[in-house]
């Protein structure tokens, strides 16, 4: 007759000592004791890490490149920095290179107008990084995993405010460099 006692560990596991048992009975009666974490084979293992659904995207990258759009779209409207100091640096080079003899237009296009297409031109820029942002989010979920494809409807919103405001800016930095919109005065 065998005789079995059980010890238990301070995980919780019970570990157990059998005596006068032939060695297949041994077998058997340890395969039992032990917990389940220990009794699965390879098999099991990987059907459970098959089994767990992988971690699906955030969207963070998409939120924040939406906002991105957005802020670089209003940019575009209110003039940068970079436009600011592009500007005023093509005005110090008009002041430079027009002679003090030179002639009212040429005063005019070399301070004044070339600084006001430099700011068209930053903004313009601005504008079209705006733009090519927002519609990079927005065409997105289409070349995304395949089962993700929905999007937090903020972010849409966002990225077409983007996209409009780079639309709007750019049609203004054209109009502007142009000189369709509030072009230079004519010298008289």
């Amino acid at each position: 007759m065998a005789e079995k006692t059980e010890d238990e560990t301070e995980t919780g596991t019970k570990t157990g000592t059998t005596t006068g048992v032939k060695s297949d009975e041994r077998t058997a009666v340890r395969t039992e004791e032990r917990p389940e974490e220990a009794v699965a084979g390879p098999e099991d293992t990987a059907a459970e890490e098959h089994a767990e659904p992988a971690e699906a995207p955030s969207g963070t990258g998409q939120g924040a490149a939406a906002v991105v759009s957005a802020a670089l779209g209003l940019v575009s409207l209110t003039g940068g920095w970079p436009g600011t100091v592009a500007a005023a640096r093509e005005t110090l080079v008009g002041q430079l290179r027009t002679a003090a003899d030179a002639s009212v237009a040429t005063q005019i296009k070399e301070v004044y107008g070339d600084a006001w297409d430099t700011t068209a031109l930053w903004g313009g820029l601005f504008a079209l990084v705006a733009l090519i942002t927002g519609v990079v989010v927005l065409v997105r979920p289409a070349f995304g995993a395949p089962g993700r494809t929905a999007q937090a409807p903020w972010t849409k919103s966002v990225a077409w405010a983007g996209v409009t405001l780079g639309v709007i800016g750019l049609l203004l930095a054209v109009l502007t460099y142009t000189g369709v919109l509030l072009g230079l005065p004519a010298a008289s």
